[in-house]
């Protein structure tokens, strides 16, 4: 186990146990021996899609949502996905039975309150997935679990009866109004977090989401996590296509890589408004360099 909490990753052959229609994704269940027992809420997997003789070498990312260390066929690791390409397609035709390369627990987890806070989830589409482990470990500790759900309809939230049953309140809005209120999670926030006295923010869901949660979290002096969606290529920390920039504890930005630092960050620590660019200053940078 690392200093952080985080157990380093191991790399298994895992095999599919279920894979579930649910809504517009995809719940897939692998049996996955030891990374199972590893895994922490916001750490997440890299699948090797594809099988054995494919051409697409790049894995797939996926938060977990839920791992489970023991069972009739040993540790089980569960996510959620949506069909985007090629790789997350063969992944949502999988049967059970079928095997898959599986490295993890990879990256930084959620960090938890060292007391009983009041806390408040905000999850995304299929972000949500790994709030509601998350939720658990929280109400182990003697923390109020307060959930805001959001995504563009009904069809693409993820998770609203289970929020119902992991948390004591819940919040729902919907872009064009099909569930909940009509709007954005942002619209619902400062109120929940003013009802509740929420201390601590934890985030996962499109990066734009994140960044203005994290706004409404340091308005209300509540300290938030948000876990990013950067796209990770090898996961591993090898590739640096999912690096974006993070002030550090000496106020220097640096562009730090999501899939080893992250993907959970303090939400006041990235500079949101700069993702995708090199900000001028940053550590490493050209002089020159401006925001492309």
């Amino acid at each position: 186990m690392t200093g952080d909490g985080a157990y380093r990753p191991l790399q298994v052959r895992g095999r599919v146990l279920s894979n579930e229609r649910v809504g517009a994704y995809h719940h897939l269940t692998l049996v996955a021996p030891g990374i199972a027992e590893r895994t922490r809420p916001g750490a997440f997997v890299a699948l090797a899609v594809g099988g054995d003789e494919t051409s697409m070498l790049l894995r797939r990312s996926f938060s977990a949502y839920r791992a489970r260390e023991s069972g009739v066929y040993g540790g089980t690791v569960e996510v959620v996905l949506a069909v985007h390409g090629r790789g997350t397609a063969w992944l949502a035709g999988l049967r059970p039975r079928d095997e898959l390369d599986v490295v993890g627990p990879l990256g930084r987890p959620f960090t938890l309150p060292k007391e009983p806070v009041p806390c408040v989830l905000v999850g995304g589409g299929y972000g949500s997935a790994p709030l509601f482990s998350l939720a658990e470990r929280l109400r182990e500790r003697g923390c109020a679990v307060h959930m805001v759900l959001g995504a563009a309809s009904q069809q693409l939230l993820f998770g609203v009866l289970e929020a119902r049953r992991s948390a004591q309140s819940v919040e729902i809005s919907t872009d064009d109004g099909s569930m909940g209120v009509r709007g954005v999670v942002t619209d619902l926030l400062p109120a929940v977090l003013d009802r509740t006295g929420g201390a601590v923010v934890y985030a996962c869901g499109p990066m734009g989401m994140l960044g203005a949660v994290a706004g409404v979290a340091a308005d209300h002096g509540a300290w938030s996590q948000c876990a990013v969606e950067e796209q990770m290529a090898c996961g591993v920390g090898v590739c640096m296509t999912c690096v974006l920039p993070v002030r550090g504890d000496d106020s220097e930005v640096r562009m730090v890589r999501s899939c080893t630092e992250g993907p959970v960050f303090r939400g006041d620590r990235v500079l949101w408004d700069a993702v995708g660019t090199v900000p001028a200053g940053t550590v490493g940078a050209p002089a020159s360099t401006a925001p492309r």
